[in-house]
């Protein structure tokens, strides 16, 4: 029998189970690790802390918005770390008691850069062109660090392991330029029943000299078994996709270099095991790159100010060619991601 010959975009090896939990992506490049302030290698900045409250020394805190504690961290926690102790926590017997609501707490970092080199690498990743107007997707990856600390903390109610992203918004109030320093501050909210599981959202602000500049609210979904499954829609009441405005061939590196430089180590995206270990058959694109690339391609008609919102529906199995649309509605753009064989929808989003 003739042996399949592998794809140059195909990886050339799989992970194990052991470079799930160590990260072979978390290797990041030397720009990424740049983002955060020089200060000694501790517990808080790996992202490992055994302190079931996440409370470090170092930690300062003071009252946040809406009754919550506001704790400021020196700087910017490894995103590698912290998925390691996600998916250790998922490992049998490595499971613990989680809390019932949302925890009362408000996470902000002061002084965060932007390093030119890895907003270059971004860019690539995600289709957009080098500028140093920061596209409004990247806002999210530069504090997303912040928001995963608060998912990982030990009496967050919803296991980081399996979440599914379900919706993105993000609003900006002005453009952020490659020279200014953003302050983040991130809180979860809306804890709520969904017929899956509960859903939440994770509201990040990006601030810059005090001036609220930028909003993002990450919709996330927890699965949960005793939840009821509720009624499935008919596959043939999908309504016919919109004419393709642009095809993109969405290779199996894309998971692995928007790993790279999102800090997004998640390996439903990286590895063929790490899927299969939550029901997926292949890897799958990250969410936030299929709305990066859609914003990507409308990067030249965006205004200053504007919101942009998607719902993330099926997945984008790597590798797999996906159709993009476009449409003017008078006061924005709607746009779409389908799968280019079949139809499916992936991504549906507005631009307001």
């Amino acid at each position: 029998m003739a042996r399949r010959k592998q794809r140059p975009e195909e990886p050339a090896e799989e992970l194990s189970l052991h470079d799930l939990i160590e990260g072979r992506t978390q290797d990041l490049t030397s720009a990424r690790a740049a983002l955060a302030p020089p200060h000694p290698i501790d517990h808080e900045v790996d992202g490992t802390s055994g302190d079931p409250q996440d409370r470090q020394p170092h930690d300062r805190r003071g009252e946040g918005s809406g009754g919550r504690e506001l704790v400021e961290v020196d700087g910017l926690p490894a995103a590698g770390g912290l998925y390691r102790r996600a998916l250790l926590g998922a490992l049998p017997g490595g499971g613990r008691r989680r809390g019932r609501e949302l925890p009362a707490v408000e996470l902000g970092v002061s002084g965060v850069r932007v390093d030119p080199g890895h907003l270059a690498d971004y860019d690539r990743v995600c289709g957009f062109r080098l500028a140093d107007r920061l596209p409004a997707t990247y806002l999210h990856v530069l504090g997303f660090p912040l928001s995963l600390r608060l998912m990982t903390a030990a009496d967050f109610p919803v296991p980081l392991t399996g979440v599914v992203h379900v919706a993105n918004r993000i609003t900006v109030r002005r453009a952020v330029r490659v020279g200014e320093s953003v302050d983040f501050r991130t809180y979860a909210e809306n804890l709520r029943p969904h017929e899956r599981g509960r859903q939440l959202d994770v509201v990040l602000v990006g601030s810059v000299g005090g001036e609220e500049v930028w909003w993002g609210v990450s919709t996330y979904l927890g699965k949960e078994r005793a939840a009821g499954g509720g009624p499935r829609r008919d596959p043939g009441d999908r309504p016919a996709p919109p004419a393709a405005s642009a095809r993109w061939r969405v290779t199996p590196r894309v998971g692995t270099d928007y790993a790279r430089v999102s800090g997004d180590h998640n390996p439903i995206h990286t590895s063929r095991l790490g899927a299969r270990l939550f029901g997926f058959p292949r890897p799958i694109a990250h969410g936030m790159w299929s709305k990066a690339r859609c914003l990507a391609a409308l990067e030249s008609r965006l205004p200053d100010a504007y919101t942009v919102d998607v719902t993330f529906k099926l997945p984008v199995a790597l590798p797999s060619t996906v159709a993009f649309s476009a449409t003017t509605s008078g006061d924005g753009w709607d746009f779409a991601l389908h799968g280019d064989r079949d139809g499916r929808p992936h991504l549906v989003g507005t631009v307001r």
